[in-house]
């Protein structure tokens, strides 16, 4: 997509975008496993409650049909960010509207939907960010996404658990949903350029939906990487599955896991994520990926350790810690994603990689509450660092950095 827009308001669009995708996600993900531990949800309920998240794993199935169909007069990729923020605010809006909290299955079916709301958004997202990015800007722009992301994440999760120990259950959801309506200016405002008209006169609905989803299967090494991505953050997300309700049964309140998450690893993660997008070129993908890895694993032991007993200021300095490894390993994963996908089906391409890491986090998190319970604290975060540091190994094994892809999906010939 040719665009006279500077490289600074790109990436504030793509701040606006990000953070609005990741309030609601930080509620739901980091305040509702703390109020379930405190109402007495058994840790491998909590833990299958991270399923809710599954229209982030299956959004590739419908992210060909946002490539090829968009809004002429809205923009293709805008006509359809615009009213799934609107429906994801006025549904959290919604919430508020009971006197006292909603019940735990009212609240449970809200999770589901506005997950399935901010998927579907984050596809047309990240097809934006792909075509207003040059090949130049996508260190930067992969960093400002995963720190837009984690502002988000942050302010939907610790924020709102402060909030909710002060303030109560509707001051907070309003909160939220004022929030999201305030991120969702920027876009309001931006005028989206024409962007790669796809082939809907020459090919086939069918043979667009095998172009986008099939490709994979006759990319060189499409498997070795397929590995990568299943592998790179599943550790770390079964190490975090667990670790609010550690935070909960170490003796913390509601407002002080608020401040760790929220002041804590607000500002390691954002200094993470921008220190990562911004390296990322300088040390190269492979080299990137390998360092921010091995540091990510490090990050997710120090979790063992600080579980045979610490002191708070210690927990928050090793949450601090992995939450920096955190942010930098994923503005890694992120920009080398962008560059395995084509012009033509860029919602597609990313959107199935994108889907994969979702499933396979997931999945760890899912489990993290059977593995918990089974080892302990201890002895699950140690096992979730070995899954981090077998990932840098499969890295070192298997990766390296593609090439420009065609529209057709085979490795571009300069």
């Amino acid at each position: 997509m040719k665009t006279s827009l500077k490289t600074p308001l790109k990436l504030g669009l793509l701040t606006s975008l990000y953070l609005s995708q990741g309030l609601p996600f930080g509620f739901f993900t980091q305040t509702l496993p703390v109020l379930l531990r405190k109402q007495g949800m058994s840790l491998p309920d909590i833990g299958l409650a991270h399923l809710l998240a599954l229209p982030w794993a299956l959004k590739f199935l419908w992210a060909p049909l946002m490539d090829r169909y968009g809004s002429e007069r809205l923009g293709r990729r805008r006509g359809y960010i615009l009213p799934l923020q609107f429906l994801s605010a006025a549904l959290l809006l919604g919430l508020a509207l009971p006197e006292g909290a909603v019940s735990v299955p009212v609240l449970l079916v809200a999770v589901l939907l506005v997950n399935l709301l901010a998927a579907t958004q984050d596809v047309a997202t990240d097809g934006l960010a792909v075509e207003l990015l040059e090949p130049q800007e996508r260190g930067w722009g992969n960093g400002i996404q995963v720190a837009g992301y984690r502002v988000g994440m942050i302010l939907g999760g610790g924020l709102m658990l402060i909030l909710i120990d002060t303030l109560g259950w509707r001051p907070t959801l309003l909160s939220l949903g004022a929030m999201l309506l305030v991120a969702t200016v920027p876009v309001a405002l931006f005028h989206e350029p024409p962007s790669p008209a796809p082939r809907r006169e020459t090919v086939s609905l069918w043979l667009w939906l095998r172009e986008s989803l099939l490709s994979w299967v006759h990319r060189p090494n499409a498997g070795a990487w397929f590995t990568l991505l299943a592998l790179f953050k599943a550790g770390e997300h079964l190490a975090t599955g667990m670790l609010r309700t550690f935070l909960v049964d170490v003796g913390l309140g509601l407002a002080q896991v608020g401040w760790m998450l929220g002041v804590v690893g607000f500002t390691t993660g954002l200094m993470g994520a921008l220190v990562g997008g911004a390296l990322v070129n300088r040390l190269g993908q492979r080299r990137a990926l390998l360092v921010f890895g091995t540091l990510q694993a490090a990050a997710v032991l120090l979790y063992a350790l600080a579980a045979s007993g610490a002191s708070i200021p210690v927990l928050a300095l090793v949450c601090g810690v992995e939450h920096l490894a955190s942010g930098m390993a994923t503005a890694a994963l992120f920009t080398v994603m962008m560059d395995h996908c084509r012009p033509e089906h860029a919602a597609s391409d990313y959107t199935v990689q994108a889907s994969l890491v979702v499933l396979a986090t997931g999945g760890a998190a899912a489990v993290s509450g059977f593995s918990a319970q089974a080892f302990g604290y201890a002895w699950h975060f140690t096992l979730s660092a070995a899954v981090c540091a077998m990932a840098v190994a499969w890295v070192a094994l298997t990766f390296h950095p593609p090439r420009a892809l065609v529209s057709g999906g085979q490795p571009e010939v300069s």
